[in-house]
């Protein structure tokens, strides 16, 4: 199978839209042959990993998938014992691991929302549920009692989204850059008393971590969802996080050059708005920028078939290269994440025990979410297939002009060359 065809049928587009992809690509850059070296590179490291588990090129399908659920199994495990056998119930437990994952990055400052300005927007738009929950009076209680932090860590696991949408977060767009300052990114745990809140947070999301880019924090929930895969999950997700955090905020100061726009740029950004329409049409060579995973909600949306490329990869990316780092700060114990490495755009078909052709998967992330989600036997792909579009991007342009045209095009969604 000829490369263009190849990578089209992984990605599930048309030949001819790879095929123009590259010709033009060619043209701007003079490097020729791309697809033949990413189809190659992709060979070679399935054939280096299947050797690495003793597993013969004949294998099927579900031999290989099950083979790598082990495998990130068994990194769990050696990671869970490596760093003491924590419980998230623990808020002490938590805070060691955020420490660990901590060390894996260079302490970073951002910026982002000032403390006073998030007060005004409790008391202009107070959280409701929140505020019963906790027994309040009413919010100047709530903020006089509470750590700012965690009452909009609440506000987002916790109050209706359509009130979040609709009502707080419209008050974004009022900002300007000089509501703004500059500290470090924080990354902790809640205190124990939000757990009873975010039961229902944790039953949609199969995570007990998330982040508020607009406040530059990252935050964990004490408690254990009992899964397959957690430690790991938890681990990759806080360094996920802090790379979004830390991305998402050289855009807000980005955006800080044309006050006019700040506010609704900033909302954009925090509401994760997407482009809805194709552009124009035109001779050059165009790639969209989308910053969320549409294939978990619709495996067919029409984005997902046209040149593009995903910030969201980009983070996990970073995340899966700290990662193989662990042993870093793990010093006593070996933990093992070097299978997973440079695999992030990497998955190939196979045949299945019946001869059907079954696309499988080598991303860490797709991996993880298939051991936490292994009863409902749900297979991910997702993750690989936007890093593959990445990977075609850098392979032509590099990394440095991916994250500037990515920085540069945010919000209107897609770049021409």
């Amino acid at each position: 199978m000829e490369p263009a065809q190849k990578i089209a049928k992984i990605l599930r587009t048309d030949k001819d839209i790879i095929e123009k992809l590259a010709e033009k690509a060619e043209a701007l850059t003079d490097k020729e042959n791309i697809l033949e070296k990413i189809v190659k590179g992709n060979e070679a490291l399935i054939k280096n990993r299947l050797q690495l588990k003793e597993l013969g090129s004949s294998i099927s399908a579900e031999e290989i998938y099950k083979a790598l659920i082990d495998k990130i199994k068994e990194d769990d495990l050696q990671l869970f014992k490596a760093l003491g056998k924590p419980s998230f119930m623990l808020k002490e437990d938590v805070d060691f691991v955020l420490e660990k994952v901590k060390d894996l990055v260079v302490p970073a400052e951002g910026f982002f929302l000032k403390k006073e300005k998030a007060v005004e927007f409790l008391k202009k738009e107070p959280p409701q549920k929140v505020i019963d929950y906790l027994g309040y009076k009413n919010v100047d209680e709530l903020i006089s009692r509470e750590d700012i932090f965690e009452i909009f860590a609440a506000i987002r696991i916790f109050e209706d989204t359509k009130w979040l949408n609709d009502v707080f977060s419209k008050q974004y767009l009022s900002l300007t850059p000089n509501d703004f300052e500059k500290r470090m990114i924080e990354m902790r745990s809640l205190s124990q008393k939000w757990v009873g809140v975010a039961q229902t947070f944790l039953k949609k999301k199969y995570q007990n971590i998330s982040h508020l880019k607009e406040l530059g924090y990252i935050f964990v929930i004490p408690v254990e969802l009992g899964m397959l895969g957690e430690v790991t999950r938890m681990f990759s997700l806080a360094l996920h996080y802090f790379f979004e955090v830390k991305f998402n905020s050289e855009l807000f100061e980005k955006f800080a050059s044309e006050p006019a726009t700040f506010g609704k740029n900033f909302a954009s950004v925090i509401k994760v708005e997407i482009i809805d329409n194709r552009p124009p049409e035109t001779d050059k060579l165009r790639w969209l920028i989308i910053p969320r995973y549409l294939a978990r909600y619709d495996e067919n949306d029409w984005r997902l078939f046209e040149p593009h490329i995903s910030p969201e990869a980009l983070y996990w990316k970073k995340a899966e290269d700290a990662l193989v780092n662990i042993n870093k700060v793990l010093k006593d114990v070996y933990v093992n994440f070097l299978f997973w490495q440079d695999l992030d755009w990497v998955g190939d078909y196979f045949k299945t025990k019946t001869g059907i052709e079954s696309l499988v998967s080598f991303n860490l992330v797709d991996a993880i979410m298939a051991l936490i989600r292994e009863k409902e036997l749900e297979k991910y792909l997702y993750h690989h297939q936007e890093s593959l579009w990445n990977k075609i991007f850098i392979e032509y342009f590099g990394e440095e002009k991916f994250e500037k045209l990515i920085k540069e095009n945010f919000i209107k969604g897609y770049f021409e060359m």
